[in-house]
């Protein structure tokens, strides 16, 4: 004799097993359900540049990628080594407006910042040497001049999200330690128990962490949209004019946050 989801033979109750909602099984002593509760579609379609796209709210995620102190206050460390970075404080605005729609309409928000081992194991060479290349200067985990905080080490001041984008709880935060997030991190696997398959990027720089972070979720299958106000970078023009290209010509679509959020405000059928 078989029983539903919600009950098992011999009147044991079935339990819900999983650390997400949207990818857990029913289990009891004596038995396992694997099928997992349906997702009911919720599209909106905004304007690509040529296109239209209509994507899935409801497996869908943003990844905001390095959005922190050492990349964008003026106290942080581009801002100590002479960069100017009013360039990279220019997705704020934007994602002040976007995130709080995303949240409402139960759009997962991940944080996607740099964090170094206070004892640096998992940094090689090779990586010390793109932001130290003479081995003289701050480089990665070395103390800024002004406050001492340690460049990018996880925990501290420098690798703090900005004030201005303060996370709420509900937010996801994954450390990475390469251009990419998904190298040696544990991103791929929260978002495939998110059930996630559409990625919202933003974040700095665009040419360098950004980009290389939606490289990586295009050749994991995961389909990619650059929102363009919400990414920048302290890099040449060319390199964001490059990175725009390239995202639509190999890796997937260029949106603007505002035709999101017009969407999210107007379409009854975004709401979860």
């Amino acid at each position: 004799m078989d029983a539903g989801p919600n009950g098992s033979p011999g009147g044991q109750s079935l339990r819900p097993l999983g650390s997400s909602r949207r990818n857990g099984w029913m289990v009891s002593e004596s038995r396992a359900h694997l099928v997992r509760q349906p997702i009911p579609p919720r599209p909106i379609t905004v304007q690509a540049q040529g296109k239209l796209v209509t994507f899935d709210l409801a497996r869908s995620a943003i990844i905001i990628v390095d959005m922190q102190n050492d990349f964008c206050h003026p106290e942080g460390w581009l801002a100590q080594l002479g960069v100017d970075i009013a360039p990279a404080r220019t997705p704020i605005a934007p994602l002040q407006r976007l995130l709080p729609a995303l949240r409402k309409h139960d759009v997962p928000v991940i944080w996607v910042n740099w964090g170094n081992r206070p004892d640096r194991l998992n940094l090689s060479p090779s990586l010390l040497h793109v932001y130290k290349p003479s081995g003289a200067g701050i480089g990665l985990g070395d103390a800024l001049p002004a406050s001492g905080a340690r460049v990018l080490e996880r925990g501290s001041w420098s690798a703090a999200i900005v004030d201005e984008l303060a996370a709420d709880p509900s937010d996801i935060q994954v450390a990475k330690y390469r251009m990419s997030g998904f190298q040696d991190t544990e991103l791929d696997s929260i978002l495939r128990n998110l059930a996630v398959t559409t990625l919202m990027f933003a974040g700095v720089n665009a040419d360098q962490c950004v980009l290389c972070t939606l490289q990586d979720a295009n050749f994991r299958g995961y389909d990619c949209l650059l929102l363009e106000d919400c990414a920048a970078t302290t890099s040449p023009d060319y390199c964001m004019a490059a990175t725009l290209y390239n995202v639509r010509q190999c890796f997937g679509f260029v949106i603007g946050s505002d035709a999101v959020l017009r969407e999210l405000e107007s379409n009854r059928s975004g709401q979860p």
